[in-house]
């Protein structure tokens, strides 16, 4: 990402990937926040460390754990929000501060980073903390598989299934206040108009993941399946999908459509427009154009407790 000015109010995604970017950081060196060198004259100087920089927007990255919602985080969030209740790291105007070892005074600013960062590393070194890690990249695998068995099923119903693929995004002057209850909340209305919206008349199945990128910040990636025997424009149907998600949206979000240019795109490996039930051979990009929605690189840092990231249809 690009250099921010330091009091820019950065949006909840951009925050989260920071704090994520922070602890991955100290993880992978042992250096503290900042060093201090004496001078010749007795005076004390800061020097910064290769961890200094991701501490531009510690005030923010505090407040992002505001308790408004419940949510679920990354391993990454829990270790910061943990770190900054162990120390009791409290905001000052000078920046944010903890009590030293003994409790009877505070230290300044870059101390109490070091402190943060050396509790942070402590519990990167705890058993939850590895175990969150594999369990998240357990758990992509299997989603891959059961959306492979899903979209097998869901192709294996009529000999001809059209395929659309479009990927949801915000503005990104709406992605500044945008929160990830309010995408969990866009998604729900998608879903429901499934069940009355004449798009979706032909529809035989779907799969939607909620996902977070450090480019675009929240989206949604979804694949829509229709009988192909009826449905024969992708094109126009990712259109409308697309168009729908700018309603529901009231103007703050925009489209993809991954059936733009398909051939362009995917050449012989298109695994999207209309698919043939008797083609066994383009199966296999059928799974990587569904795999693509699950990757492991993209999934949230946060979620409301109860949230489910990807849902899929229910076979008929």
């Amino acid at each position: 990402m690009t250099k921010r000015n330091p009091y820019t109010y950065l949006s909840q995604s951009d925050i989260a990937i920071q704090i994520e970017r922070l602890v991955q950081a100290i993880e992978q060196h042992d250096s503290p926040a900042f060093r201090f060198r004496q001078t010749r004259a007795s005076y004390e100087r800061v020097e910064e460390t290769r961890l200094s920089r991701y501490f531009t927007n510690i005030r923010q990255m505090m407040d992002l754990f505001d308790d408004r919602v419940e949510y679920r985080y990354s391993q990454h969030l829990q270790a910061f929000r943990q770190a900054i209740q162990d120390i009791g790291l409290e905001h000052r105007p000078t920046g944010p501060v903890c009590l030293n070892e003994e409790g009877t005074t505070y230290l300044d600013h870059h101390r109490s980073m070091n402190v943060l960062v050396a509790r942070i590393r402590q519990l990167t070194r705890e058993l939850w903390y590895s175990r969150q890690k594999g369990d998240r990249r357990r758990q992509a695998k299997q989603q891959e598989g059961r959306i492979c068995d899903y979209s097998d099923a869901v192709v294996n119903r009529y000999s001809r299934t059209t395929i659309v693929r479009v990927d949801l995004y915000y503005r990104q002057e709406a992605q500044v206040r945008l929160r990830v209850e309010n995408v969990f909340d866009d998604l729900d209305r998608l879903i429901r108009e499934r069940e009355r919206n004449p798009i979706f008349d032909l529809e035989t199945g779907y799969i939607c993941s909620v996902e977070q990128g450090e480019d675009r910040g929240y989206h949604i990636h979804a694949a829509f399946f229709f009988n192909g025997n009826e449905v024969r424009g992708d094109i126009y149907k990712a259109q409308q999908i697309g168009e729908l998600w700018e309603r529901i949206t009231r103007g703050q979000g925009y489209f993809n459509s991954c059936n733009h240019d398909q051939e362009k795109k995917y050449g012989n490996r298109r695994g999207i427009g209309i698919i043939l039930r008797s083609d066994r051979n383009i199966r296999p990009h059928v799974h990587d154009a569904v795999r693509y929605l699950v990757k492991d690189d993209q999934q949230l840092r946060m979620k409301p407790l109860r949230g489910k990231c990807m849902r899929k249809g229910l076979l008929r």
